[in-house]
């Protein structure tokens, strides 16, 4: 074993920067052994440098992350500050002074994945950012190189805790939407402003970085179809239930059948209580991927917390430090498919839809009437009337999202509809 150890420098002293501070001293030995050599933790940038944290000496402690990064004696630049800025410039810093790094940072990489990946390239130096996506849940090396010689054509997953707790609350107990929401808030799974996961942004940043891994093309967050899940409703469970579902905040990642586009999309969506994830509970994520010679598989544990996205930020670090010993990198980014990522008009999906119509003759007529007018035909509905107004649950077979767009319009426009109630799709069958 070499003696001289590897230095870390670690970039945010959060909940998840701590617990990978108090891994590295508590492991210590054990990391040695499985490194090749010590690792020492050489610098920690914080922005409140008087706050005390547990198991870490002062003398570490800077505000200054620039000059931290700089050093170049620095092997290993670990980074869970999060946001854009500052870590965008950090991270490429740190490359240009010599080290590699890991990071946890979705947004960032969603966004400028590219550009990061190529800095790490023309400086030699390694990318990793395993704790990016669920947590302590093997997703990212699985994807990047364990499925490397298999084609990818499908990752649905379940890829933010918050809002997988809050729909099982509204599925399990039947509550509202904002009482499940309370819930979670007092329980710590979400934030004072929980925009950035009931609204699906955080689910979106992981489709884009696992859509780019699966299917070898750059995918930005731009390019990922979002939609919330603050308009669910108790009805909508209810309605789920009736057709043996439940309903589930999906992150989809999915290769063309003709294999010459992708796309990627987050939005609420009904999937069949037979479907292995439409058991995950609580907090938990899970990612079911589908590909040609290793056929279904899927990942499950925590997603989000300090001591599961520590876990995946230390098993990178590992990862790294055995590379730099090696005097080589890991898998940097494989983007040489660069297929078209197509919008959202162009996704075929099934669809369930509740309308409130005038409870009258005709009206099941005129509604199927606009559906084959549009070219999207139905599977099933479902009629229930009382005093003059009615409700209308249609159910599709597949139809693009374009085309099911048209026909909504259309069905607003009859004065038997008195609204649409509610639109969801149907995935996972």
């Amino acid at each position: 074993m070499r003696t001289r150890p590897l230095k870390v420098a670690l970039l945010g002293c959060g909940v998840v920067g701590s617990e990978v501070a108090r891994i590295m001293t508590t492991h210590a030995d054990d990391l040695a052994a499985r490194i090749g050599a010590p690792v020492e933790l050489a610098g920690v940038a914080v922005r409140r440098p008087d706050k005390v944290r547990e198991g870490i000496d002062p003398a570490l402690v800077t505000t200054d992350a620039t000059a931290l990064v700089k050093r170049g004696d620095i092997d290993v630049v670990v980074e869970v500050i999060g946001g854009i800025e500052p870590a965008r410039t950090l991270i490429t810093t740190a490359f240009e002074h010599g080290a590699s790094v890991v990071s946890a940072n979705k947004a960032l990489l969603a966004q400028d994945g590219a550009d990061l990946h190529a800095a790490a390239e023309a400086n030699d130096k390694d990318l990793y950012y395993e704790a990016a996506v669920a947590g302590a849940i093997p997703l990212i090396r699985p994807l990047r190189e364990s499925l490397a010689g298999d084609k990818v054509n499908r990752v649905l997953g379940i890829v933010n805790g918050t809002t997988n707790f809050i729909l099982d609350k509204m599925d399990s107990t039947g509550a509202g939407y904002q009482e499940a929401l309370d819930e979670a808030t007092a329980l710590g799974y979400a934030e004072a402003d929980p925009t950035a996961d009931v609204e699906g942004f955080d689910a979106a940043a992981k489709a884009a970085i696992l859509a780019g891994i699966a299917f070898h093309t750059r995918v930005r967050l731009d390019d990922v179809y979002r939609e919330g899940m603050t308009e669910v409703t108790a009805a909508d469970f209810a309605s789920a239930k009736e057709m043996g579902c439940t309903i589930k905040l999906l992150a989809i990642c999915e290769r063309a059948a003709d294999g010459g586009s992708v796309t990627a999309r987050v939005h609420p969506a009904m999937i069949p209580l037979t479907h292995p994830l439409a058991s995950v509970r609580g907090a938990y994520n899970a990612v079911f991927v589908e590909s040609d010679a290793a056929g279904q598989l899927m990942f499950y544990g925590p997603g989000a917390g300090g001591s599961p996205t520590a876990s995946a930020v230390l098993g990178d670090l590992v990862a790294v430090c055995r590379n730099r010993l090696s005097n080589a990198t890991g898998p940097g980014e494989s983007a040489y498919a660069a297929l078209p990522v197509s919008p959202m008009g162009e996704v075929v999906t099934r669809y369930h839809i509740s309308l409130d119509v005038a409870d009258k003759p005709g009206v099941l007529a005129q509604v199927a009437t606009v559906f084959a007018e549009h070219g999207v035909s139905i599977d099933t509905v479902r009629q229930q009337g009382k005093d003059g107004e009615a409700s209308l649950v249609v159910v599709t077979h597949r139809a693009s999202d374009a085309s099911l767009s048209g026909t909504v319009e259309a069905l607003r426009k009859l004065d038997t509809v008195r609204g649409v109630a509610s639109i969801m799709r149907v995935e996972g069958e």
